[in-house]
């Protein structure tokens, strides 16, 4: 890859597993593209990471996929090393590399940014609390829909203080943790832009739970439909989609599947609780040319009617082939399938963390202890 750029050019390499790509990579990958021009990001790939921490939930394939689809990265490489090297960032002209505040640890124990820190070529951005891999993981695993209506339920609150704990306690970057939103951070995440004259209005609603690749593939066809489109997504609030839906559903509350879907290049707008029956009001509201729907079940109304009445009656309502018929429940299959694994990868990486939270706490006691000599 040749990038031509002036000296006050930044370039910069973001690396991670993105084993479960979520909000909370995004997030990283937004605060990571702030400090600089041009974001290239590497994915590590499903050998490495089944390596180093455990089996992915997402194959290396969708994962490639899924963070091209995040709006603030301008590239990828695929099958970057799991430990970065300054040979890797000078390999792509990067002028440093980009992590969060949680510490990656190689399967011994490593510190995998430790050369790069070493050489101040490494910068630091802020984890977001309240999501991890581990915790979305969990969630699918306790099967009740507890996480999203009630933290202080006795069966949370035993996920909370069992899934994936360590033998010596909790590790702060791995610990269950509750997602509080801002309207900073939906400020920060939101496009800001209007429909322009000319552009196409094409509105898609649904819950678009533990957002994946299905739900990129179906949005890149959603906005492939016109030349200049402008997609409106509709989410449903968690009562609605645990009413269709039913089970464990939605994985994850209507403040992160927010952020979820705000992240995506394909989106321009988001309707954070929309009704579910797309009706006279909200098409005339928006100005909305198309609505759109994959091929997925649609499931009826409160009152037994179709949601798409007053759209096919308009002749506006299209159904659209993405070519993917990967769904949130095929995801939770993956979990459960694979449980134990899960379960002991999380343990793992884990009490890996809280070792190395124990080993930084005794230097930091030799160093006031030997402070304290020398002061006496």
């Amino acid at each position: 890859m040749e990038v031509m750029f002036d000296p006050m050019f930044k370039i910069h390499i973001c690396l991670h597993s993105y084993d479960m790509v979520h909000y909370g990579h995004s997030n990283q990958l937004r605060q990571a593209k702030a400090m600089g021009d041009y974001l290239v990001v590497g994915v590590h790939t499903d050998e490495e990471i089944s390596k180093h921490k455990g089996p992915p939930v997402f194959t290396q394939a969708e994962r490639y996929k899924m963070i091209r689809a995040i709006k603030w990265v301008d590239e990828i490489v695929e099958g970057a090393p799991y430990v970065t090297t300054l040979e890797t960032l000078d390999k792509y002209n990067c002028d440093f590399c980009v992590h969060g505040d949680d510490i990656t640890l190689t399967v011994d124990g490593k510190d995998t940014y430790d050369e790069v820190k070493r050489m101040g070529r490494y910068r630091e951005c802020k984890r977001t609390q309240g999501v991890s891999t581990t915790d979305l993981v969990g969630r699918m695993l306790l099967l009740t829909k507890s996480h999203h209506s009630n933290v202080d339920n006795t069966a949370y609150q035993l996920h909370t203080d069992n899934f994936g704990k360590g033998p010596k306690g909790h590790s702060p970057w791995t610990g269950v943790s509750q997602f509080l939103q801002t309207s900073q951070k939906i400020i920060q995440f939101a496009s800001g832009k209007e429909p322009q004259p000319g552009d196409t209005i094409i509105y898609v609603a649904g819950a678009f739970d533990l957002f994946h690749i299905g739900h990129v593939d179906f949005l890149e066809t959603v906005h492939k439909q016109a030349e200049k489109p402008y997609v409106i997504v509709g989410l449903h609030f968690d009562q609605e989609v645990n009413r269709y839906k039913g089970k464990n559903y939605p994985i994850m509350n209507i403040h992160e599947r927010t952020l979820s879907v705000l992240a995506c290049r394909y989106v321009s707008e988001v309707v954070i609780g929309a009704p579910y029956a797309v009706g006279k009001d909200l098409l005339d509201h928006f100005k909305v040319d198309l609505v759109c729907h994959g091929k997925t079940e649609v499931f009826p109304d409160t009152d037994g009617t179709d949601p798409y009445t007053e759209p096919k009656k308009r002749g506006v309502f299209r159904i659209l082939d993405s070519g993917n018929n990967l769904t949130s429940d095929d995801i939770v299959q993956r979990i459960i399938e694979n449980r134990l694994q899960f379960e002991a990868r999380n343990q793992k990486k884990e009490a890996k963390e809280m070792a190395v939270i124990e080993a930084l706490k005794h230097k930091e006691d030799s160093l006031k202890t030997e402070t304290a000599l020398t002061n006496n």
